[in-house]
Formats: structure tokens, sequence, C-alpha cells
């Protein structure tokens, strides 16, 4: 290798990880201008609020979200239950905030793991040319599901907990992430760079992470905010319908669903739950759209 060729190697590389620090202040930048927009700082501080009531959840409580007192059914606002009780003498204040440790825990979890295994397989289908059309008819037999009836069926048939709520919420969307992943893997194969990174046999895990996988992140990143808010809202839906955490553990879900008996009588058992479930729900879909609108400014043009 003449000097010549190594002093272009030398200097290579600081302008590749200039214009990578160069984005990321851009990236930066872009998303502070955002929260100028009263909307998108709105969202901001909803889902901070409600990300460090769910943390600090065991500071913040005035009674044991699951005691149940007979004698204090449908207990009014007070100094020591300061949103009431519900049917069962609970303290409705304190199961709103472990509700939204439950819906986060969901979210979250439900998210990383559909983008991981997503990622996983659609990198597969995408790169492995014969393993493609087997990955995707099984890919497509899923998603021909409803994905309610999906995670319905898997929690009837393995019982109610909440690893298996999230694994009938995770399971769904990963056919949706492979999808998106093999799309972007066969669109940079085609490039010229990644054929000619393959005729300098450059090795099969390098050129996946460096030209490949890379070239997923902002797009799953997007993808995670809407599987995000997706969760939240079937795992509500699924405890309102009985199928699933256990109505022991306070969610949101399951306070609407242990109210809607009484709601002309007491309808703040539903409200509280559910007004709380939909600014946090429209919240991350608010910052899902400005994340999509700064990693794609295309995107951002089109609408």
């Amino acid at each position: 290798m003449s000097n010549n060729t190594i002093q272009g190697d030398l200097l290579a590389e600081p302008a590749a990880r200039a214009p990578a620090r160069s984005d990321r202040s851009s990236f930066a930048a872009q998303m502070l201008l955002s929260l100028r927009s009263v909307p998108v700082f709105l969202a901001f501080v909803v889902l901070t609020v409600v990300a460090l009531l769910a943390v600090f959840a065991p500071f913040l409580i005035r009674a044991d979200p699951i005691a149940i007192d007979p004698l204090q059914r449908f207990a009014g606002v007070s100094a020591e239950h300061w949103l009431g009780n519900d049917a069962f003498g609970r303290d409705v204040y304190s199961r709103l905030l472990f509700g939204a440790r439950v819906s986060l825990i969901v979210g979250l979890g439900a998210a990383a793991a559909s983008l991981v295994v997503g990622l996983i397989i659609g990198v597969v289908a995408g790169y492995i040319r014969f393993a493609d059309t087997l990955i995707m008819r099984v890919m497509d037999g899923i998603m021909a599901i409803p994905s309610i009836l999906l995670a319905i069926a898997l929690v009837s048939l393995t019982g109610a907990s909440l690893v298996t709520v999230l694994v009938a919420i995770t399971v769904p969307e990963i056919p949706r992430v492979v999808r998106l992943v093999r799309s972007i893997i066969l669109n940079v194969r085609s490039e010229a760079y990644v054929e000619a990174a393959i005729s300098l046999g450059t090795p099969t895990y390098r050129l996946l992470i460096r030209h490949m996988v890379s070239n997923t992140v902002a797009p799953l990143i997007v993808q995670g905010t809407f599987i995000f808010a997706s969760a939240i809202l079937t795992e509500a839906t699924l405890s309102f319908l009985g199928a699933g955490l256990p109505t022991e553990i306070p969610s949101w879900g399951n306070m609407m669903a242990d109210g809607r008996m009484y709601f002309q009588l007491y309808p703040s058992l539903v409200l509280y739950p559910g007004i709380i479930l939909a600014f946090t729900l429209l919240s991350v879909n608010i910052l899902g759209d400005v994340l999509r609108d700064v990693l794609d400014p295309k995107m951002a043009k089109r609408t």
C-alpha cells in the first residue's frame, strides 16, 4: 500500500466523523426549534410529567393502590384521597400513578422488543435472498390476523400477566418492523458503494453494521414512537375487555373497566384514566411526527 493511500485513509476518517458530529448537533438544534411550537411543547411537558409521576409513584402515593376498603366505597375527594375511591374502596389517585408505570413499561417494552426482533429478522430477509420469501410469507400471515384478536388469543392461551401482555402486543408489531427494515436493506444493498464493498471482500458483519443497519436507525426511532403509543392503547383495550392484565394490577384500562358499571353515578372513575390515556397518546403521536419530520426532511416537505 502506497503512502498516498495511507494518508488518504487517515484524512478520510476525520472527515467522515465531522459530518456525524454535525448531524447530531443539527438534530438537537432542530428538536429545540420544534419545541417552540405550542403543541409540541405541551406534548413534551405532558410526557415528561407522566414519566416523572410513573418513576416516583411509590413516593407520591397516599395509599396502597391495591388495598380494598369496603367502608370507603365511592368516597369523595378528601385530604387523604385526592381523587376519591373506586367501587372497591381503592384510592383512585394512587392507581392512576401506578397505571402510568404499567403503561410506560408496556409501551417501552413492546417497542424495544419489536424493534430488536424486527431488525434482526428484517436484515436476514433483506440480505439473504433464499430466506426472504419464507420469512415474508410468515410475516404476511401474522399481519393478516387483526392485531387485537391475535393479542386476545395469545393472552387467552397463556393466561393474563404482564409478560404475556407484552408478548401479545409485541408479536403483531414485529411484521411491520420487518417490512420496514427489509425495504431499507434492499435499497441500500443495490447502492454502488455497497456493491463495491462486497467486491472488495468486506466482511459481512462489517458490511451489515456499517453500511446497512446504520441506515435503519432513523426510521426505526420514528417507528418506535408509534409502536410505543400503539402498545399503550392495546394494553388499555385488552384490560378494558377483561383480556389483559389481572384486575388487581392497577392500569388505566382496568380502571376504566371497573368504573364503566358506575359511569352514570360516578363518571370520574372512567374519565380520569381516560383523559390521561388520551393526552398521553396524543403527546406521543405529536412527538413522533416531529421526529419523523426532523429525521426525514423530505417527508416534512410533503406534509
